[in-house]
């Protein structure tokens, strides 16, 4: 016959690679422990490849998780967009300039709330200690509107009026400075005034009112907020000097301030949370792709083991593979059976990989204070990181292209002894059975 007709409703291509998968208790043609051996080898490659492909999938959750918790804590200082006036300039009319930005046909949608605020760096004092800071004037009442922190620090934002001078300071700000709540602090500008004895730096005395913790050490450690009116006074601007945009989607940020920016002009700099903290997110993209393409490496080591095991298996199975071509298989026919054997193995790795990732992802807030408590060590002691428990956030975006890579490597990894196999001569093989 010219070809082995379809066994039920699969082809028998299919079929015995699958059978071949499954072999190994005594189904090998030079006897049991050769079948054993091969079934062993054969599981090694199929647990190598859920071992890694889990590893992939866990490690990026967990990388995403550490990313979007300092993401969350640095959004609820500062806002989506900025929109700044031209340096030593004051905006006209902030309200104008935010209801523009409010009626843009595509970013306006998204704009949830705007504030207004005056920003420089200046040096705080108190007894002998000194610290730069940057100094962000506020007005507590729309602030609300743009960061969560001074939606969830209301009563103490309140405390800020006008005229009364009065100060809150990030929490490891204050712990440097040592200023508690009452305490005078001595606020000094960059600008100096011009004296007869020549240029004096201006310095303004205000009492605490108060310390926030963002839980981002940057902000903590730098930011001072004091009223609007009392900002623009003491550091001359002449009136609000940018506005904050509060938008639905962070993530569309950049792509809002540059349709703001084309729309708006070069009389506003538009600036976005991505490019302010430009090099922390590119450090954090590159540290994710190098960790990618290392826990790749272990999928493709044991993907490969794959090779070794379907080696083995055609020269266990000479005298099958002999016999099929006799009765009519074609070599693309015993191509194919050793495609579907190994290609099951790396799917059934892949699946398994991706089911264990998976449940460890989403469960990794339950399970790692499970083995601290089982180990007796603290993985990320609150004494000395900022994030005290093991966050995750598995993304598609990150596990689509982890199964891609692990099925195209182990289907790569089965095509030469596939190929081998096609070669194998009839005559050859069947006289040394």
């Amino acid at each position: 016959m010219s070809r082995i007709a379809l066994l039920g409703d699969w082809p028998y291509e299919w079929l015995i690679g699958w059978r071949y998968t499954r072999a190994g208790r005594g189904g090998g043609s030079s006897g049991a422990p050769a079948g054993g051996f091969l079934s062993f080898i054969s599981a090694v490659s199929v647990i190598g490849i859920a071992l890694g492909v889990a590893a992939l999938i866990i490690v990026l959750s967990v990388m995403n998780g550490f990313q979007k918790e300092v993401r969350d804590r640095m959004l609820s200082v500062v806002a989506h967009v900025e929109l700044h006036a031209p340096a030593g300039e004051a905006l006209p009319d902030w309200r104008a300039t935010a209801a523009a930005a409010a009626r843009h046909p595509r970013a306006g949608p998204l704009v949830r709330g705007s504030a207004p605020f005056v920003a420089a760096q200046a040096l705080l004092g108190r007894g002998e200690a000194l610290r730069g800071a940057q100094v962000r004037g506020i007005d507590p009442a729309e602030e609300a509107k743009v960061t969560p922190l001074a939606e969830r620090e209301r009563a103490l934002f309140a405390t800020l009026q006008p005229g009364a001078w009065q100060i809150i300071l990030g929490s490891e700000l204050a712990r440097a400075i040592g200023a508690r709540v009452g305490d005078k602090v001595t606020v000094m500008a960059p600008s100096g005034q011009v004296t007869p004895a020549g240029v004096l730096p201006r310095m303004r005395q205000f009492t605490v009112a108060g310390t926030f913790h963002a839980g981002h050490h940057d902000y903590d450690a730098s930011f001072a907020l004091v009223h609007i009116d009392d900002a623009t006074r003491l550091f001359r601007t002449g009136g609000v000097s940018a506005v904050q945009l509060r938008l639905a989607d962070a993530q569309q940020a950049r792509r809002v301030a540059e349709e703001l920016q084309a729309t708006l002009g070069p009389s506003v700099q538009v600036r976005d949370w991505t490019r302010s903290n430009r090099h922390w997110f590119d450090a954090v993209q590159v540290e994710k792709r190098l960790m990618f393409i290392i826990l790749a490496l272990i999928v493709a080591v044991a993907a490969f083991n794959l090779v070794s095991t379907l080696v083995m298996t055609v020269t266990d199975k000479r005298a099958d593979i002999a016999i099929l071509r006799t009765l009519g298989a074609s070599p693309r026919s015993i191509m194919g059976i050793f495609v579907v054997q190994g290609a099951a193995a790396g799917i059934i790795g892949t699946l398994a990989g991706l089911t264990l990732g998976l449940l460890v992802a989403f469960n990794i807030d339950t399970l790692v204070p499970a083995i601290e408590h089982a180990l007796g060590v603290a993985f990320l002691p609150s004494s000395v990181y900022l994030i005290s428990r093991m966050p995750s956030q598995p993304l598609a975006t990150d596990i689509v292209p982890v199964i891609a890579i692990a099925l195209v490597l182990a289907f790569a990894a089965t095509l030469y002894p596939s190929w081998r196999a096609s070669r194998t001569d009839p005559a050859e093989a069947l006289r040394h059975e």
